[in-house]
């Protein structure tokens, strides 16, 4: 009776498929992030110190860290607004404008950075009409946050589209027929149920900006102490065969990632645990 009535899973076997997720995250994950900690545990203290905060290092910090908070920032609040206008309008090319939303997952990042300068260049299509107004944005700070924007922008679109699908628009016609504000239903039926979602996005576009490397390095300019990313000293160390410095910064960009994403989240979480809890 029992075994005529046991659920049959299609994928057999928690322990086999356990095995080949743990399989398959140590070749990806865990190898990559060992063998960096590897490097990195072979120098002693006084040299990983002297690696790490050298002042042309600590300045990409800043560069890097500030730009990525800034670009995902940045595409909280628009990426949000664009998957709103995805879920919930009908409009003459808006499967065109979805799949533009994907293109820089398609497009590879070296083509979108030297996109990116033809666009902003002072002789390029609308860098020409900025330089104008003394607005720089080719080999200059602002160009690294635009391109952090750039490749950040489907993260946070695609974690909130699904949810907002599911958020039926009833809830949002009850809030108005009690006489409560546009700004009230954004604030207190809305965003409750998006806080996770948009943390989710806030979260992977930071993530990924933190580590890019090909669309920054043509739109930059890499001047060091002004413009330069983490990432670019960290190839250029790996191109000189200093392989410990370059995992010592590696290290440095994993641990100060990990700990503000794991800071974000928690607040955040707390946030919307507090917001239910009322």
């Amino acid at each position: 009776m029992f075994s005529a009535t046991k659920h049959r899973r299609v994928i057999p076997g928690f322990g086999l498929t356990m095995g080949f997720s743990l399989l398959y995250q140590g070749f990806i994950f865990l190898i990559p992030v060992g063998g960096l900690l590897l490097y990195t545990s072979l120098m002693s203290w006084d040299e990983f110190w002297k690696t790490i905060s050298h002042p042309q290092v600590v300045a990409s910090y800043k560069l890097s860290f500030g730009a990525s908070l800034i670009g995902a920032t940045i595409n909280l609040v628009f990426g949000a607004l664009v998957a709103w206008v995805l879920v919930r309008y009908r409009f003459p090319g808006k499967k065109v404008v979805d799949a533009l939303v994907d293109l820089p997952f398609a497009l590879p990042t070296a083509v979108a950075g030297i996109a990116l300068v033809t666009l902003y260049a002072s002789t390029g299509w609308v860098g020409q009409y900025l330089d104008v107004f003394g607005i720089k944005v080719a080999y200059s700070q602002l160009g690294v946050v635009i391109a952090l924007t750039y490749i950040g922008l489907p993260f946070v679109v695609r974690t909130v589209q699904p949810v907002l699908e599911d958020l039926e628009a009833e809830r949002e016609e009850a809030s108005a027929s009690l006489g409560a504000s546009r700004f009230t239903t954004i604030r207190r039926v809305i965003l409750p149920s998006l806080l996770p979602a948009l943390l989710t996005g806030y979260a992977l576009a930071f993530a990924r900006a933190v580590g890019e490397y090909g669309s920054v390095v043509f739109i930059s300019g890499n001047m060091p102490y002004r413009i330069e990313i983490t990432p670019l000293l960290i190839v250029a160390k790996a191109e000189q065969y200093d392989y410990q410095g370059a995992a010592a910064i590696g290290t440095v960009m994993l641990v100060a990632a990990f700990l503000l994403l794991l800071l974000l989240l928690i607040n955040g979480l707390q946030w919307w645990t507090q917001r239910r809890g009322r």
